[in-house]
């Protein structure tokens, strides 16, 4: 109980709290006070104002003195209204109107805000930056609450849009209330060190909490540390922020290598960004303004064995106070509490337990430069020149995402040349053009386009031409040549009719942020500049740099890297198992079901179990038979052998590991209709199944680690395996064949089929005290059938009926699959609605599905068209996904369609109301048909359980033939099962799952078999009205035959058609290796032959051909391809259809000669997917399925494939058992027998037995006959010369 009430106390403890967090300290709980309203006209400023009446001071909310607002001198997107709110403030709020009276409003503008009046930073409004919306009209107030609040001194609101029929104009009002702030600023070289006081009762839980700014990327922001190697440190990184956790064992040197949990980005910008740190035990809650991270750490919670000392600001050297190991952090903290201390505030009263060393001070420095955002590749920045100086000499930091883009531009004076500077694969290059000769390129720097600040000096003089990039020089000597510097530099793109040499070039203009400007040895000043009183720009923003990671927080799914540009970015799905913009959508099919009705045959595949879920891709095989079985196999021991122990003892626990891990078989297992798994158990000698007080002496543990004792399909706890089950035990006294204590090896067979305890991860087997006992184990793989979602389905029968479901949740990324059939032009498959979002899926027209939704930008369709309709009934495949990059679209095979999404544009899909399936909430334009298989990102919906409570819903449906019966192969009948289809190779030279699997034998030197379509009746010669009453019903006008076959023999016979009649189909390859063919239709006739020369077909090589007879007219195909068209002369008819042979013929009478030294030949090699009619004799042969009417002669032996089969001549490795009657043999037999339980082993050795006795009985009789003969041929010539000699 106690171990219950502390893990229910450790959650309570990580919850998020507010009620003392000090970030927010002193504020009250209602901050919408107006700021604005109270304030003296002097804190409002403007960028420019249309006259004194129309100044920044007349722009307080509903006032109507002066004009009636503020109206500035000239209407664009670089004027701006400031506010000064005199301290730092927590703003909650902003209003706008427009210009009293008038037509001058603003639709929408951006907010900026700063601590002072510099360097400023845009508010973003969920994951978005985009302006904020404005009035319709000049009187109405349009409020907007900002989530989450800022704490700022200053605010900027900058027009983006404005009523196009009048000019800007605002009045404005900001909401809030005071906001408490103690800050302490360190220098780079100083820190604060505070003294935990000693109690014994340490913390439950440590909680660090601050906000910093920044004024250098790296530097330490926090260390403590413990007397063996075990520490935390939070340090800033290349403006990240890094948490470093080392939990090793305080007892011992750590031997776990330490956590680094990393957030933020950009975070050296100089603006306050907050931090919270949670350690309990050994659970980690670490945030960064919104973003957390929570992290279970290794080991104990021996980093809570800390010193009674923490650093802040840097890392002191024991004994120096003015020394560091590491670099100290450069900027500000605010409001640092250590467990609920002000850290802050013991510091300025100097309290005993804080040690100040260094330059600390408690007020933070305003940042004093002004850096320029270069917002499009068409910005530029225009600056004069060093102008008649004979060097040119400029230095400035750039920051950006893109790899490449134009810097800076010049030309020289007097026609002299001109230079470029450019990024380009993320290297800083320099290019000098000067008339006559060829362009002098300079190289610096590597991976440039890192967001990471960069100096660059680059100068150019007389005899050489240098650029610095951070450390790295690269110098190009030049032709002793006067530079003589020009009038202009442009910094970022060039003006529209600028002409000068590597101004215009692809690589467009540079889009990031520049700042520390110098042009000779002058200081650049933009905000001169910004007052028009220096050079001029384009699409700039002076005074704050624009920078956003977007990749942070990352919107690549599943593993996938994300890189970025200025304007968006981009995720690598390479690796990952899944593809689209954001790595949502898995490459691999859900289960083996959906890969067996995609045509794939038996064989080791991936499958992805929650489709785009969080769970990745594992390795199955899939075994395709009449359902679909997924096979997951373990890393255990094959077999595991036992011996006796000492009572209670365990004799072995195994344990059984995956590839998958539990989650992948969990959704594998859940998916499935039916799991199982086999345990093959044999035993010797006697042990008892429990123990004296009935404790289970053998026991399995399951997927979810509970401890299982009952054995076989039966229910938990009964104990029973499956010979217990069905009642067959060796000994009726027990449940298991181990447990009959018989002094002999016993087996059982066990099949767990309890699937919710599946698959099984340890066994372990403990003894009753039998020093003797023996047993021996195997368990075998997970085996998972069906998928039970792949078929759940629900036919909507009137326009009114729908299905309905929660709400669909989905902000960031929602994707949508399912297959529908129909035979209606138009209906709505799917539709949830929000306040303004929604999404739909619909039917709009026989050959359009369109897939349309709004998250807030106005609405957007992407929508797929047919050449043919999707209203035939048949099923067809949707999949519709939506995230931040775009929408896409895809039906069936064809084209996807893609819709990219606004850029900087709302993000979030927000949906509030029910979903509805077949339907919509206005019950108008719903959907008559079938929906089947229907996943919302990567979850099943279980339309068949919602169908049968719901009227005008049914569940199921049928028809899947239509679809799917192209899967069943070469003459294969697709059959409607309930959930599914199953193909009927009844009628096919074929078996398997869709009738495509080769049935092939090898057919040794003599051998052959005969399939007989009808009885044998001995009938005397004027009995052919009885022939015609017997035989008729197999008198043939039109049949189809299909082979195929490689050999090197010639001649060889491929197939032979006898008839009572003496009428004959023969095949035959000639000498030559061509293919012949002989009809004889009538017995009073000569047969037609037919020679085809398309090749040498007795080269080795596969063969197949076709033919296909409608009465009189023969089409032979050969490779699908070749095609040739006979007549025949001898007849119409086939009648009295007697047998079909393969290999030799005995008896071929009334056969031309070449069929019958075809005949006497027989064939050598190897036959496959012979069929005549729907006669198929080796099917007949191999497979049987009921009465034989198949017989073989001599040695035939079932083969895997033809094509993969051994060399033609050579007998081929059995893949099955020998067939009765010719095992062994590879010469003829005297008598063939029918083919009849061909896998027999016993009747196989009879047979032979049997084979063996008649043959030495016929050589007897022959040896006597002819003994016999030669007497009485003796006798006779004996008599004849008496004869004579009387005479």
């Amino acid at each position: 109980m106690a171990s219950v009430a502390w893990a229910v106390l450790k959650v309570l403890l990580l919850l998020p709290t507010q009620t003392w967090s000090p970030v927010g300290a002193g504020n009250p709980p209602d901050c919408d006070a107006p700021l604005a309203s109270a304030l003296p006209r002097s804190s409002f400023s403007s960028s420019s104002e249309l006259s004194s009446s129309h100044g920044p001071g007349f722009s307080r909310l509903n006032r109507r003195d002066g004009a009636g607002g503020w109206t500035p001198l000239v209407s664009n997107k670089y004027q701006w209204l400031q506010i000064d709110l005199g301290e730092r403030m927590e703003v909650t709020a902003v209003a706008t109107q427009g210009g009293y009276g008038s037509s001058d409003w603003v639709t929408s503008y951006l907010l900026m805000f700063s601590d002072g009046g510099r360097n400023w930073k845009q508010y973003r409004r969920e994951e978005s930056i985009w302006g904020f919306p404005g009035n319709t009209n000049a009187d109405s107030v349009v409020h907007y609450r900002l989530q989450p609040p800022f704490e700022a001194r200053f605010l900027r609101f900058l027009p983006l849009a404005w009523n196009p029929r009048g000019r800007i104009g605002m009045r404005i009002e900001v909401y809030g209330c005071a906001y408490k702030s103690e800050v302490v600023y360190f220098d780079g070289q100083s820190a604060l060190l505070y003294t935990l006081d000693k109690n014994p009762l340490k913390p439950i839980r440590d909680v660090i909490s601050l906000k910093f700014k920044a004024m250098q990327s790296n530097g330490i922001l926090l260390h403590r540390e413990g007397q063996h190697g075990n520490h935390i440190t939070l340090e800033l990184i290349k403006g990240k922020l890094v948490f470093f956790l080392n939990s090793g064992n305080a007892k011992l040197p750590s031997t776990i290598a330490p956590v680094t949990l990393t957030l933020g980005s950009l975070l050296d910008d100089q603006h306050w960004h907050s931090v919270l740190i949670e350690l309990l035990d050994t659970q980690v809650n670490f945030t960064v303004d919104k973003h957390t991270h929570h992290f279970q750490a290794k080991g104990d919670s021996s980093y809570l064995d800390l010193n009674f000392e923490i650093s802040f600001g840097g890392i002191p050297t024991p004994g120096r106070s003015r020394a560091f190991t590491r670099k100290s952090f450069h900027g500000c903290l605010e409001n640092l509490y250590y467990n609920g201390v002000d850290v802050t505030e013991l510091a300025k009263k100097h309290k005993p337990q804080i040690l100040m060393m260094g330059n600390v001070s408690f007020s933070c420095p305003q940042p004093q430069t002004v850096p320029v955002t270069f917002l499009s590749s068409r910005s530029y920045l225009a600056l004069p020149g060093n102008s008649g100086e004979d060097k040119v000499s400029v230095t400035f930091q750039f920051r950006t995402w893109n790899r490449a883009g134009h810097l800076l531009f010049g030309e020289l004076r007097r026609g002299s040349g001109s230079f470029v500077l450019f990024l380009k694969d993320g290297k800083l290059k320099l290019s000098l053009f000067q008339p006559g000769q060829s362009p002098r390129n300079v190289t610096a720097g590597a991976g440039l386009n890192d967001g990471q600040w960069h100096s660059v000096s680059f100068s150019a003089k007389w005899s050489h031409m240098n650029v610095v990039v951070d450390d790295d020089t690269a110098v190009q000597p030049l032709v002793a040549v006067l530079i003589d510097s020009g009038d202009t530099y442009y910094f970022g793109g060039c003006l529209d009719n600028s002409s000068g040499s590597g101004c215009k070039s692809p690589l467009g203009g540079f889009q990031g942020c520049l700042r520390l400007i110098t042009i000779g040895d002058k200081a650049v000043d933009p905000i001169l500049v910004q007052q028009g009183a220096l050079g001029s720009f384009r699409d700039l923003q002076i005074d704050s740099c624009g920078i956003t990671d977007r990749c942070l927080p990352s919107y690549c799914e599943h593993g996938g890297e994300c890189s970025q540009s200025w304007d968006t970015f981009s995720c690598d799905c390479l690796g990952t198992g899944y593809t689209g913009e954001t790595c949502h959508s898995s490459l691999y099919e859900q289960s083996c079901e959906a890969h067996k009705h995609r045509g794939n045959p038996s064989g080791l595949y991936y499958i992805d179990a929650d489709g785009s879920g969080p769970l990745g891709p594992f390795l199955v095989y899939c075994n395709m038979t009449d359902a679909a079985w997924t096979v997951v196999r373990h890393g255990g021991p094959d077999a595991v052998t036992l011996r006796g122990a000492p009572s209670g003892h365990p004799r072995s626990a195994v344990s059984f590991a995956y590839a998958a891990d539990a989650g992948q078989l969990r959704a594998s297992v859940n998916l499935a209709e039916r799991c199982e798994q086999r345990l093959a158990l044999r035993c010797g000698t006697a042990r008892r199944p429990d123990s004296r007080d009935g404790t289970p002496l053998s026991w399995w543990v399951g997927r979810t680690n509970e401890t299982h004792t009952y054995w076989g399909g039966s229910l938990p706890d009964a104990q029973k395996c499956t010979c217990g089950l069905e009642g067959n035990c060796i000994d009726s006294q027990y449940y298991c064949n181990c447990d009959a204590g018989r002094n002999e090896w016993t087996s059982d067979t066990i099949v767990l089929s309890q699937k919710e305890h599946l698959p099984v991860t340890q066994i372990v087997m403990t003894d009753a005290g039998q020093p003797h006992s023996e047993a021996d184990y195997t368990l075998g793989p997970l085996l998972c059938r069906g998928d039970k979602s792949f078929w759940n389905s629900a036919s909507f029968n009137t326009e009114t009926s729908y299905l309905h479901f929660p709400a669909f949740h989905g902000e960031l990324t929602a994707d949508v699959c399912f297959f529908f059939k129909t035979t209606v032009s138009s209906g709505v498959f799917m539709e949830n609605l929000g306040i303004t979002d929604f999404i739909r899926i619909e039917l709009r027209a026989p050959t359009e599905v369109t897939f349309s939704f709004d998250v807030g930008n106005g609405p957007c369709e992407v929508t797929v068209q047919s050449p043919t309709p999707f209203n035939d009934n048949q099923w067809h495949h949707v999949r519709a996904e939506r995230n931040v990059k775009g929408a896409s679209l895809q039906v069936d095979q064809l084209p996807q369609k893609m819709q990219p999404a606004p850029a900087d544009g709302h993000v979030r899909l927000q949906l509030n109301s029910q979903l509805f399936i077949g339907g919509t909430a206005t019950r108008q334009r719903g959907f008559l048909g079938c929906i089947r298989s229907l996943q919302l990102n990567g979850v099943a919906l279980d339309l068949e359980e919602r169908a049968t409570v719901t009227p005008g819903v049914e569940p199921g449906c049928a028809g899947h033939c239509s679809t799917y019966g192209h899967l069943c192969r070469n003459g294969g009948r697709c059959r409607e099962k309930r959930r599914g289809v199953t193909c009927d190779c009844a009628f096919s030279a074929y078996d398997g799952p869709f009738c495509s699997n080769e049935i092939s034998a090898y057919f040794a030197t003599g051998s052959s078999m005969t399939y007989h379509f009808q009885e044998h009746y001995t009938l005397s010669e004027n009995s052919s009205s009885l022939v015609s009453s017997l035989h008729r019903d197999v008198t043939l006008t039109r049949e189809m035959i299909t082979l195929s076959f490689r050999t090197t023999r010639t001649p060889s016979l491929l197939l032979y058609v006898s008839s009572f009649y003496e009428e004959y189909l023969s095949v035959i390859l000639a000498n030559n290796g061509s293919l012949q063919i002989r009809y004889k239709l009538d017995r009073h006739q000569n047969p037609d032959a037919f020679t085809f020369d398309f090749k040498n077909m007795a080269d080795g090589q596969l063969h197949q051909v076709k033919i296909n007879r409608e009465e009189a007219v023969v089409m032979v195909e050969v490779h699908q391809s070749a095609k040739k068209q006979v007549i025949l002369s001898s007849g119409t008819e086939f009648n009295a259809v007697k047998s079909l042979i393969l290999g030799k013929v005995l008896e071929a009478a009334g056969a031309d000669p070449d069929t019958r030294r075809a005949a006497t030949s027989g064939f050598t090699g190897c036959l496959s997917a012979v069929r005549f009619g729907r006669a198929a004799p080796l099917k007949a042969a191999l497979r049987p399925s009921g009465p034989s009417r198949v017989t073989v002669r001599g040695h035939v032996a079932p083969m895997a494939r033809c094509a993969a089969g051994a060399a033609s001549g050579s007998p081929a490795r059995e893949l099955a058992p020998r067939l009765a009657g010719g095992a062994g043999r590879s010469g003829p037999a005297d008598e063939g027998e029918p083919l009849v339980n061909a896998d027999r082993r016993d009747s196989a050795v009879i047979g032979g037995v049997i084979a063996v006795v008649i043959f030495i009985l016929l050589c007897i009789t022959a040896i006597a006959i002819r003994i016999y003969q030669q007497r009485k041929l003796r006798k006779e010539n004996e008599s004849k010369v008496s004869k004579k000699e009387e005479c």
